[in-house]
């Protein structure tokens, strides 16, 4: 038996390991001896670590596995992507990636022919292996394969537990379905999905398959959407009616059309595999890295982007579902790229002895009024970015999903009494789900709860792209009143590529 099998089985059965063994210590009056005492302090042995593989490892990519090889009962033995190696990655300050791993290394002298933010294949190999030399008496590790195909590592790679999806939004879905189709556990990032349809169709596999999955949404395992979800539940602002939400994003090229002119494809790096599902067209730097977030065939604009985190937060507070209606508006609007700016308006029935609510997006600088009871002087947000809960007894501003949570104005933030800490506390959105890939409960982020999430995220850029209001069916996933809003729930795929 595969230790995947046994995994799934362990789960099944509702038991851990732990508890079966302690049960069986208990019976047969045996003196377990714990491992870290044979192998050493925090020794895990390589049979108990989640073996994973890392599929795509651009500088995103890059940054999130290095934060799960630092996880001690996680071994990452494959990496995959459809570069090889190039320098050109966007990074979020100067040297960002590189500081970065160094850091993890604890090498100054890493990286220094560093010829500016570098990722891919081999250089996500070598760091794997760097790190894992580090760690070993011997001082060298040769053990993490790379492959350039997804399908070829999950054909290979027998004895793989898990992987680490960190693609661009357009193959989310066939590499996450893929993956479970062959038990395997699934870590992706956001968004989840990049169509409604695949949204519905990723949870619908997930709990088939009964396989332990995440979205890389790391503010739903906050103690800031804990206490929002503590202090609305217990009528800190009363009953919510509005939901005012925005972002600064995007930081890429939207509001453009397709570059006339075609460019050689760099060495080393798979154009067609990078496409996917992606209708095909010529290749160009106007497409990547990271700018591919504006155009329709790959990414899902500043909403797909930053709308998945801030969604959470709100779809947990307010314990949404599906919103009965959407409508947008924007600037100019293009042919295959997003627009520079928009407001997007989701009305959601109530729920319960929640009323009716409209949640409003805002991006590209766009904004809400400042509300009244804001003192002067201060910031509406942070950074420019924001949240607000607006109830019949009050306001709550915080962060853009969720972060420092306050009262408006502060005199009545200062009265304000918090209620008792009700919800179960999160270890980590990461450790969530390696918690669960070991047989435990299922992690806040999982595809089933995020792709609901998804979904309503999603149909805001179908009312963009159709610009009409869409009374919408959720079962049936269905504007009834815009018909023409059915070719962007779902999309077609190049021939050769299904889900």
């Amino acid at each position: 038996m595969s230790k995947t099998e046994k995994t799934r089985q362990k789960r099944d059965q509702q038991i851990s390991r732990r508890a079966f063994v302690g049960a069986a210590a208990s019976t047969a009056a045996l003196t377990i001896v714990p491992r870290h005492v044979l192998g050493g302090r925090n020794y895990i042995a390589p049979s108990e670590k989640i073996t994973a593989a890392c599929i795509g490892v651009g500088a995103q990519g890059t940054r999130v596995m290095m934060d799960f090889l630092k996880q001690p009962d996680l071994q990452v033995v494959a990496v995959c992507d459809v570069n090889k190696e190039s320098s050109d990655y966007v990074e979020w300050n100067l040297n960002e990636l590189r500081d970065k791993e160094r850091a993890l290394l604890g090498k100054s002298e890493w990286g220094l022919d560093w010829k500016g933010p570098t990722a891919g294949r081999e250089p996500a190999r070598r760091l794997v292996e760097a790190y894992y030399a580090t760690q070993a008496s011997s001082g060298g590790y040769k053990g993490c394969s790379a492959y350039v195909d997804y399908r070829e590592l999950l054909e290979k790679e027998k004895d793989l537990d898990a992987v680490i999806i960190g693609t661009p939004d357009h193959s989310h879905a066939t590499i996450s379905i893929a993956a479970m189709k062959k038990r395997k556990h699934v870590f992706c990032q956001k968004p989840l999905t990049h169509s409604i349809f695949e949204a519905r169709r990723i949870a619908e596999v997930a709990r088939e398959m009964r396989v332990a999955t995440q979205v890389a949404i790391g503010n739903q395992a906050s103690e800031a959407t804990r206490l929002l979800c503590e202090w609305i539940w217990a009528g800190a602002i009363g009953p919510v009616r509005e939901v005012h939400n925005w972002s600064t994003r995007p930081f890429w090229p939207q509001g453009i059309e397709r570059p006339v002119k075609e460019e050689p494809v760099p060495a080393g790096f798979d154009w067609d595999l990078w496409l996917g599902p992606a209708p095909f067209r010529p290749f160009h730097h106007a497409y990547l890295p990271f700018v591919w977030r504006g155009w329709f065939d790959f990414g899902n604009g500043a909403l797909g982007d930053m709308g998945c985190y801030s969604f959470d937060t709100i779809f947990r507070v307010l314990k949404l579902g599906s919103p009965e209606s959407v409508e947008a508006s924007s600037t100019k609007t293009y042919s295959e790229t997003f627009p520079a700016a928009s407001i997007i308006h989701f009305r959601f029935p109530a729920r319960g002895e929640m009323p009716p609510v409209m949640v409003t997006w805002y991006d590209g600088g766009l904004r809400p009024p400042r509300p009244l009871e804001l003192e002067e002087g201060r910031a509406m947000g942070r950074e420019n970015e924001g949240l607000l809960f607006i109830g019949d007894k009050g306001t709550i501003m915080c962060g853009f999903n969720g972060a420092n949570p306050k009262l408006i104005p502060e005199s009545k933030n200062q009265e304000f009494k918090q209620p008792p800490k009700t919800l179960p506390r999160s270890p980590g959105n990461d450790r969530e789900w390696i918690e669960a890939c070991k047989g435990g409960q299922s992690g806040g982020a999982n595809f089933e709860f995020e792709g609901s999430v998804t979904e309503t995220v999603l149909l805001g850029n179908v009312a963009l792209r159709t610009g009409k209001k869409l009374n919408w069916d959720g079962p049936q996933m269905k504007s009834h009143n815009t018909p023409e809003a059915q070719q962007y729930v779902r999309g077609e795929y190049r021939q050769g590529w299904t889900l």
